[in-house]
């Protein structure tokens, strides 16, 4: 897939401000010319003064953060030794990567990053505080834990930032999080980074930031151009096969499928697991799965075979659905339409990161037209229907349902291979408002 294309006329790292030795390691780190969002965040955030920024998944926004307060470890004498930044993420696999950002762009400095989450020992994570890091990533309920035993004091800080913060609230950390913020230095600087900005999210940056800056990297257009975007009609026993077919005659380079329940990614994953050959190196299959009941080991080893390459095809439910950066993702498929329209944004925003292109299928079994109208709406785009010659994507018991004469006239339904197409997304509902409306599933 192409990289994306450096603008001619567009700023250099070198016109935003940072210091000679943060520059230096930008340019280690390979980066070239500033995203948009990094071109607009970094000069705000280095003054001092509190962002809000508004920007989808895959447009740089972890550089755009991790640079300033590097800028200010690294240039600025502390004001008392202590932990001088925090970073509140909504997921382990988040922080993770936060954590590995900021090592990779803090080379040749002295600022260390500590990475707080749960699922893994607290003791291991209590003696790398002792060592007092400049820098905390973690998610909100580690982050109250070790203040509560004392071994993370946040009197010291000078920077906050809330990154996913529209993602932290839908899944319940608010109360945690204006916890942690009460007990923050009032001069604090706080940087709020969300891809969307509810009614949640602008009334906890009323209350805890001080006249923030607010700055809009969102595209008019929520699916951005470069991902094509499809989707199928199938009944819900097929689905798998459907899978099966779609993923032989897409061939991609990697995909994650996106289930909506843990038992469910399990159930697919083991069908492909026994179906899929070996990888060449004979010991890693190419498929593997990843959801919040699993050890935090394993979900770490998997994210390392992913992000390697190891692993071409994820099974996951939406704890990988947002910040997640890699690259390498060609295609998404959402074997189960999710239940919010913001989790389809962020699932497809997985693929086309950094202007690559990318592919996103979604099946919707007759029932879920509402959900998918709704999707639609949403993005402000219709989702291109697509078919395998050949697949018979309804139950054949169906088929015999809708040939078996009618209750109230006698009179037999059209035959299956007369009937007619499925109707486009848009339609699926029927027409006016007095179309019947589904029930999300759950």
């Amino acid at each position: 897939m192409p990289a994306r294309v450096l603008d001619p006329d567009g700023p250099l790292f070198d016109d935003l401000g940072l210091a000679e030795n943060t520059l230096e390691a930008v340019r280690r780190a390979g980066y070239s010319q500033p995203t948009p969002v990094q071109a607009g965040l970094i000069p705000r955030a280095i003054t001092g003064v509190d962002v809000l920024g508004q920007a989808r998944t895959g447009t740089g926004k972890t550089a755009a953060f991790v640079l300033p307060i590097l800028e200010r470890m690294t240039n600025e004498a502390p004001r008392q030794p202590g932990v001088r930044a925090i970073v509140l993420v909504p997921t382990r696999e988040l922080a993770v990567q936060v954590r590995d950002e900021f090592e990779k762009l803090a080379y040749g400095s002295k600022v260390r990053c500590v990475a707080v989450y749960g699922g893994k020992p607290i003791k291991s994570q209590i003696d790398k505080l002792t060592r007092h890091p400049e820098v905390v990533v973690g998610t909100p309920g580690r982050v109250l834990d070790h203040m509560s035993r004392g071994t993370l004091d946040l009197r010291t800080l000078e920077i906050v930032t809330l990154d996913e913060a529209d993602r932290m609230l839908d899944i319940g950390f608010r109360p945690d999080i204006e916890k942690i913020l009460r007990r923050c230095p009032e001069s604090r600087q706080t940087l709020l980074l969300s891809a969307t900005v509810p009614p949640p999210v602008a009334k906890l940056a009323t209350r805890y930031m001080r006249d923030p800056e607010i700055l809009d990297f969102s595209s008019r257009e929520i699916a951005v151009e470069t991902i094509e975007q499809f989707y199928f009609t199938v009944d819900g026993t097929r689905k798998f096969d459907l899978l099966q077919q779609l993923l032989e005659r897409e061939n991609p380079t990697q995909a994650i499928v996106f289930c909506r329940t843990k038992r469910g990614t399990d159930k697919v994953f083991e069908k492909l697991a026994r179906r899929r050959k070996r990888s060449q190196e004979g010991d890693e299959v190419d498929v593997a799965c990843i959801h919040g009941d699993l050890a935090q080991g394993v979900r770490d080893r998997v994210m390392r075979q992913f992000r390697e390459g190891k692993v071409r095809v994820l099974v996951a439910t939406d704890v990988v659905g947002r910040g997640i950066d890699v690259s390498g993702i060609s295609h998404i498929v959402n074997y189960d339409v999710p239940e919010f329209c913001d989790d389809y944004v962020h699932r497809v925003g997985r693929t086309g990161r950094m202007g690559r292109d990318g592919v996103a299928y979604t099946f919707v079994t007759p029932e879920e037209g509402a959900q998918l109208t709704r999707i639609e709406v949403r993005i402000d785009k219709l989702l291109q229907r697509d078919e395998i010659p050949g697949f018979v994507a309804f139950d054949r018991k169906d088929v015999q349902r809708k040939d078996s004469p009618s209750e109230a006239g006698g009179e037999p339904a059209a035959p299956a291979a007369e009937e007619p197409k499925p109707k486009p997304a848009a339609n699926l509902l029927g027409k006016g408002r007095g179309a019947k409306r589904h029930r999300r599933a759950l």
